[in-house]
């Protein structure tokens, strides 16, 4: 979301607000007040009280600003919008279950739903009844943490493999994908993100405003949406999750399940929701500090390994965003470097289906340098 011009709806300088009062004080009287004055000790006081109520005043002016507001007063803004709109709850991680039964049947093997697997911590739950054709020895089934948050994310295949109440004729239980799209109550700048983008939700003819809105509505990790039209009538939808993870399968799922919903999707879209391609690229830097610093060398190499970590953090954060060197120049520079030499990366475009991922970074120090 771009900066829009500031605003200050109420001047707020305390020793202009001051020498105003106090200079119509002077005018009224007609005498000087000076410092220790028990008058001018009463004006500052007064002073004092205004100063607080411009400030507030000037808060709450800004909350009815998009980019200013926050908490409760984002939440009203989002309401204008209607219900679609609404701050999302915290989300509970979904991922992949395969059951497995010891031998095919002869008719469908029912697994219903709200069955329970655990790894030893965390329940999950599956979310529709799962049914194993005759013949076949597994199927496989989507399921929900139990709780909602982050802590339920990460756990890879095979870790959750015990069933809660174990069933005739299951063999084994474990989960296929890693899970993933658990999070707290949506933030406020992705709130106000998802908000920028909500008039687009009015448009029937499929704009592209459209399908970031609702394909970042299928979870407050979605961080980023690339949206992409091939030919006439093709959407292809990637999502890119906070930090610059690729999404997992069972995120893209949930978000090809809202987009395809049909009070969302145009009739005429062919809707699909793919993973961001990753463009790798390395980071091989050397730089050096001028000799006349006046901070320690050390405090200066480590705001540059901060800035190079802040680079590709920024390069990885949004879809379709070219690899650019000179903004890892600009950053080592602004961090105390005095010249920064770039090895790698180059400049490389990135499509709109496809997001930078560094592999290797290497930052070398080459020791001062004369001014």
């Amino acid at each position: 979301m771009a900066n829009p011009p500031s605003v200050d709806f109420t001047g707020k300088a305390p020793g202009e607000i001051e020498a105003s009062i106090i200079t119509l004080y002077e005018a009224t009287s007609g005498r000087k007040i000076y410092p220790g004055d028990p008058v001018r000790l009463f004006l500052e006081t007064i002073a004092a009280v205004i100063i607080q109520q411009r400030v507030l005043i000037d808060f709450s002016a800004k909350q009815n600003l998009l980019f200013y507001s926050s908490g409760n007063y984002l939440d009203q803004i989002g309401y204008m919008y209607g219900d679609d709109t609404e701050r999302l709850p915290a989300s509970q991680a979904i991922v992949t279950l395969r059951y497995t039964i010891a031998a095919p049947q002869l008719s469908v093997f029912t697994v219903p739903v709200g069955e329970q697997v655990t790894d030893g911590k965390i329940i999950f739950a599956t979310t529709t009844e799962l049914s194993i054709a005759p013949g076949s020895l597994y199927g496989d089934v989507t399921a929900k943490a139990l709780i909602a948050g982050t802590a339920a994310n990460g756990l890879l295949p095979g870790q959750i493999k015990t069933q809660v109440q174990p069933r005739p004729l299951v063999q084994s239980v474990a989960n296929i994908t890693t899970s993933s799209g658990g999070s707290a109550i949506e933030d406020d700048d992705n709130y106000r993100e998802r908000i920028r983008l909500a008039p687009g939700q009015f448009s029937v003819a499929g704009p592209t405003a459209a399908y970031e809105f609702w394909a970042r509505s299928a979870s407050q990790e979605i961080d980023s949406v690339g949206v992409d039209s091939p030919v006439p009538g093709e959407v292809k939808v990637y999502p890119l999750m906070r930090g610059g993870v690729l999404p997992t399968n069972d995120i893209l799922q949930a978000v090809d399940a809202v987009l395809n919903d049909d009070k969302i999707r145009p009739l005429t879209d062919k809707v699909e929701v793919l993973a961001p391609n990753a463009v790798n690229y390395n980071i091989d830097v050397q730089y050096w500090i001028n000799n006349q610093v006046t901070v320690n060398t050390a405090a200066v190499q480590s705001a540059v390994q901060a800035a190079v970590q802040s680079y590709a953090a920024w390069q990885k954060s949004r879809i379709g965003q070219d690899i650019v060197p000179d903004e890892l120049t600009k950053r080592m520079i602004d961090a105390g470097a005095k010249r920064v030499k770039i090895v790698e990366p180059l400049f490389t475009p990135v499509m709109p289906s496809e997001v930078a991922q560094d592999v290797i970074i290497t930052v070398n120090y080459q020791g001062l340098e004369n001014a």
